[in-house]
């Protein structure tokens, strides 16, 4: 498109008003393709509840902050990882004497990326499957945890709201990045993603950064007006397993409880996946 502008006698203030006018124009649509929130779009209120400040130093970071390694923080007999990998897994297939809690093989439908995974353990295999702090450790770290005491740490580690079984690489590819600056190459998958993160940061008092908190209501503005993740959603009636009523958090079941029945209760005794 030609534009032609008349110069005033004046001089050509008025061109280099017009290109003024232009530039900002420009920008405020580059703007627009970002990912932050408009001014005039709606912020979800758990979002909106969350404390907005600078990134704290990551001095004192390490994993072990966090605790050593998985653990059974839901005494059912099981550590962490076998607990997602239970839950996120289809096809599984048990360690023989374990009890249902050692995760030999299984299939994840990756949601992260999309694709489907064949997960075998053992060395050299396990890896392709791999458990994602969805609030990377060290971002909570610096945003809030360095103050928690020991036991919160190890709490938070091993949440299931926190944790998703995902293909491995990806996750490696994450690293400790925020919504700001990394969010599943799958695009469909991101609403949930980022309004998990938001329930994470919620639950335990983190705080986000303001290019965190923009990224965040940019992705959420996109999103249906619903969202409770599958980690949080009320056990279901009856368990089909054992491995199925840990994975949920509900074991052991007693009689009475939602979930138990005789099937998963092998002696009889009113207790079952004890």
């Amino acid at each position: 498109m030609r534009l032609t502008f008349r110069r005033a006698r004046a001089g050509d203030r008025g061109v280099r008003r017009v290109r003024r006018v232009l530039a900002l124009g420009l920008a405020g649509v580059l703007l627009a393709g970002c990912g932050t929130a408009k001014d005039d779009a709606p912020v979800d209120p758990t979002l909106d509840a969350l404390t907005v400040k600078g990134r704290a130093a990551k001095t004192g970071y390490s994993r072990e902050e966090f605790g050593n390694g998985w653990v059974d923080t839901d005494h059912n007999g099981c550590d962490t990882r076998d607990d997602v990998l239970a839950r996120d897994l289809t096809d599984i297939t048990f360690k023989p004497g374990t009890q249902d809690c050692v995760v030999l093989t299984g299939t994840l439908d990756d949601p992260y990326g999309g694709a489907t995974i064949s997960f075998t353990r053992g060395q050299g295999t396990s890896e392709a499957v791999q458990i994602d702090h969805v609030v990377a450790l060290s971002d909570a770290w610096q945003k809030g945890a360095r103050s928690w005491d020991a036991a919160k740490r190890v709490e938070f580690a091993n949440d299931p709201l926190e944790l998703l079984a995902v293909d491995g690489p990806i996750n490696s590819a994450k690293g400790d990045g925020d919504a700001a600056t990394w969010l599943p190459p799958d695009r469909g998958y991101r609403c949930t993603y980022v309004q998990r993160q938001v329930e994470v940061k919620a639950k335990y008092g983190l705080w986000v950064t303001p290019a965190e908190r923009d990224a965040m209501a940019g992705v959420l503005a996109g999103c249906p007006a619903t969202s409770t993740s599958t980690a949080t959603s009320a056990p279901p009636v009856a368990f089909t397993s054992c491995a199925a009523a840990r994975a949920a958090g509900a074991a052991p079941l007693h009689r009475g409880d939602p979930g138990y029945s005789t099937d998963l209760d092998g002696d009889g005794d009113g207790t079952a996946c004890e």
